[in-house]
């Protein structure tokens, strides 16, 4: 239970179902890294204090017990490790994504364990749906109803083991319904909350990063020419073309590439930043038969992205199935390295590999 209307709505729904309900809440803020209190959620920051109240005070409403669970440590170290080392690569992190495979849908279980919780399932307010296979006892993740909403990219890393003791409450309703649900039983001010989707509730991520990360270096072209000077490669990512401070330029220019060993940002036109083959690593696949042959789904390649018609086929053979490759019909804009990019067939998600 995060303290916002989703979550809320799905404890509620669960509630009004009949199952015996346990709020969880992970408490991830520890004050390691200085951010000001801005007044508004994030994942990470200072306001999660308000996030806990608020759960707290639903949970108690619904008349179900609350347990906040202390994951400060684990989420240092899968989190945002995981986070400035992809930008000090010159890849572009999804730490939501890591987050949801290791801590919420991992550590966070196995801790409420540890503190004498005992479940079945576990909920969350995700605009996704898990499908149970009577016959085959296998579980297919699926878009939410709402696709304007949908949460199922941010979810495919979530492997069928995690899925099988999942529910998603909220997958069949529509954000409008949601917010009229949570209305109708009372629960105004959650309704009323801003929503948030930042990682951290910060302006930019510099303040997760050291000062030595501010190294300067060349920007330049496809050809290698000293175009000026960069502030730092965790400040720029593929696509970017604001705050490079280039002008006199005869077209807009935009990073293309970051060679993170040679310290360099490299710009280009926006013809430039269309790719239509890539591979991916470290696959996971939702599906019980991985076919020899390349298979035709919809490739996105980040949350915000509407999906491309492609292929994607295992590379070597399907005993090895870590290493893909994609072939896209139309090319796409700015497919970043460390991003994942999701397969799926019609709204079932077929499995998920990270950009390399």
């Amino acid at each position: 239970m995060s303290g916002g209307v989703d979550s809320s709505v799905a404890a509620l729904l669960l509630k009004k179902q009949g199952y015996d309900v346990v709020g969880v809440t992970m408490q991830i803020w520890d004050d390691a890294v200085k951010l000001p209190d801005t007044g508004h959620s994030g994942c990470y920051g200072p306001g999660e204090a308000r996030d806990l109240e608020f759960a707290r005070a639903v949970a108690a409403r619904l008349g179900i017990p609350h347990v906040a669970v202390p994951l400060a440590d684990q989420y240092k170290r899968y989190v945002l490790d995981y986070f400035r080392a992809e930008y000090r690569a010159g890849r572009t992190p999804n730490p939501c994504m890591v987050c949801n495979q290791r801590l919420k849908f991992g550590f966070l279980l196995d801790r409420a364990r540890e503190q004498g919780i005992s479940f079945d399932l576990f909920a969350t307010g995700h605009y996704a749906r898990v499908v149970r296979d009577n016959v085959t006892s296998q579980c297919r993740l699926l878009r939410g109803v709402d696709h304007k909403k949908d949460q199922s990219y941010f979810l495919a890393r979530l492997t069928r083991e995690q899925l099988r003791q999942v529910l998603f409450p909220i997958g069949e309703l529509t954000k409008v319904e949601v917010i009229r649900i949570a209305q109708d039983a009372g629960f105004n001010e959650v309704a009323a909350r801003e929503e948030s989707q930042d990682f951290v509730e910060c302006d930019d991520y510099s303040a997760l990063f050291q000062q030595t990360d501010n190294r300067p270096g060349p920007i330049v072209d496809t050809a290698g020419h000293l175009l000026g000077q960069h502030n730092g490669i965790i400040h720029y990512t593929i696509g970017q073309r604001e705050g490079l401070n280039l002008g006199g330029q005869k077209q807009p220019l935009y990073v293309i590439g970051i060679d993170a060993s040679a310290n360099r940002v490299i710009v280009g036109p926006a013809p430039d930043l269309l790719r239509s083959e890539f591979e991916v690593t470290d696959c996971n696949w939702l599906t019980i038969e991985l076919p020899s042959a390349p298979m035709e789904v919809t490739v996105q390649v980040r949350y915000n992205h509407k999906g491309c018609p492609g292929k994607v086929a295992i590379l070597n053979n399907p005993k090895d199935s870590g290493r893909a490759r994609v072939n896209l019909d139309q090319p796409q804009r700015a497919v970043a390295p460390g991003q994942a990019a999701v397969f799926y067939r019609d709204d079932m998600v077929i499995g998920s590999g990270w950009i390399s």
